[in-house]
């Protein structure tokens, strides 16, 4: 047998003092955190800071951002300093449709979380359900079935258009986007290429990204999935020209996966025979339409769903951001039920620990009844001619500095000729108080997407910000 070497005494106390260091040093630390942690959340209960106050939590938010976030995020925001720490530290909500910084300063909400807000900023309905079911239970069991998940999935299929039946819910528009594909493959194992459009953006997750288009967010990642197709958005001859040379080649198009207008991509807006020659197309070739309304949905653009603007119903529907009331994280996949059929046999082929979770259908629930009780579909119709009309006239004489503006209900885009006028133009806004930014996969647009409860005094004061905005830019060049 062999023989175990005792350590000597020396050894022991030296492994000894070891330890006792090692244990001192944990201590210290979870005392430290908890120190922090407490300062923290004592601010969070604060009805009011000081300035002091705010003066730390700026200079903590800059730095952690520097040493424990990404030190790249500073560098695209528009009112930081990295070198003073110093910058504009968004600190609460201030009705509707604008945030306060903590020192104080109020912002008019033109970005709208990238398409967060619609309903607006912490709308009492919203808030009022989340509370009343957070009283109650904040998450399911996982096991017992949970009601609200029921009763949300019915008001969607009430809700959405055509055939569209069952609804698969989780936590955001790239897992919306990942359900989809995963139904679409299983939907026809013979049919595994999906085609998408450049320019297009549906997430950043490994299958998400590789139905967007931008190479920069694409590259760096290595390959993406096999048998993904991208072609012109708004084109259709060449879709048509991709689905046949795909089944020539015995590579059939299972599913088709398109946004009905393109947020990240610039707010590309299709022509009128597009999304119903899309439609026709994969009923033609036997492929799934997947519509991407993560940005679109939930009013928007002056309907419930963008893609009722052309009278087309998808077999799969993506929705997140606004789904969520801008209280909770929440997305879905609503689809017909002859593509959901395919995982009835085993409904744990895909799941999600907190998709669908009661706090999350609660705000939904409550979302869809304040987008239907308040017209906020026609709103934004209305409200949106109001805009683009108001915010062109504000340009005019500046076709230099704006080379293009357009939109649908309350997504607006104002294009510039390069990147560097428009992060000007956002930055000259924010001075004035108005928060707009750029889109992710084409930055010399920017965005104007406000909650779609925006008042009629505040509309105008954006556009009033833009003139002179574009005046203070033409003076500086």
């Amino acid at each position: 047998m062999k023989s175990i070497e005792v350590p000597q005494a020396a050894d022991a106390q030296a492994l000894g003092g070891l330890a006792q260091a090692a244990l001192q040093a944990e201590n210290d630390a979870r005392a430290k955190t908890l120190a922090y942690t407490r300062r923290v959340l004592d601010l969070i209960a604060k009805e009011n800071i000081t300035a002091q106050d705010a003066d730390w939590i700026t200079r903590e938010t800059v730095e952690n951002f520097r040493d424990h976030v990404n030190p790249g995020f500073l560098e695209y925001r528009k009112a930081t300093s990295v070198e003073h720490a110093a910058a504009a530290v968004e600190w609460s909500d201030a009705g509707l449709n604008a945030y306060r910084d903590v020192n104080g300063k109020e912002y008019i909400d033109c970005l709208g979380g990238f398409g967060i807000y619609n309903v607006g900023h912490r709308h009492p309905k919203v808030v009022k359900a989340v509370t009343d079911q957070l009283k109650r239970q904040a998450l399911h069991s996982q096991d017992l079935l949970d009601p609200l998940r029921a009763m949300l999935a019915k008001a969607l299929a009430m809700l959405t258009p055509g055939d569209l039946e069952y609804s698969f819910f989780c936590n955001s528009g790239t897992e919306a986007i990942e359900a989809a594909l995963k139904l679409a493959r299983a939907y026809d194992h013979t049919k595994q290429t999906v085609v998408a459009a450049t320019k297009g953006f549906h997430g950043k997750s490994m299958g998400a990204l590789s139905v967007s288009a931008k190479g920069e967010f694409r590259t760096p990642f290595g390959p993406m999935l096999p048998n993904i197709e991208h072609v012109p958005f708004n084109d259709l001859p060449a879709l048509r020209w991709r689905m046949q040379t795909l089944r020539t080649v015995g590579e059939d198009v299972g599913a088709v996966i398109l946004e009905p207008i393109q947020g990240e991509g610039g707010v590309n807006i299709p022509s009128d025979d597009y999304l119903p020659g899309v439609r026709a197309l994969c009923d033609e070739y036997g492929a799934l339409l997947v519509l991407d309304e993560v940005q679109t949905g939930m009013g928007r653009t002056g309907k419930m769903f963008a893609c009722e603007h052309w009278g087309v119903a998808p077999d799969l529907l993506c929705l997140a951001k606004a789904f969520g009331g801008g209280v909770m994280p929440a997305g879905a996949v609503v689809g017909t039920k002859a593509v959901f059929s395919r995982i009835f046999g085993n409904p744990f082929l895909h799941t999600t620990t907190f998709g669908g979770n009661p706090l999350a259908c609660a705000a939904a629930l409550a979302t869809i009844t304040v987008l239907i009780e308040e017209e906020l579909p026609q709103r934004a119709a209305s409200m949106g001619e109001r805009m683009l009309r108001g915010l062109r006239e504000a340009a005019a004489g500046y076709e230099d500095i704006i080379v293009d503006m357009r939109g649908k209900g309350m997504l607006i885009a104002m294009e510039f000729p390069n990147d560097e006028l428009g992060f000007a133009l956002s930055k000259a806004m924010l001075e004035r108080g108005v928060l707009v930014s750029g889109t992710l996969v084409n930055a010399r647009v920017i965005r104007v997407e406000p909650p779609l409860t925006l008042a009629e005094e505040q509309a105008d004061y954006v556009c009033q910000a833009l003139r002179e905005s574009l005046a203070h830019l033409k003076t500086a060049r």
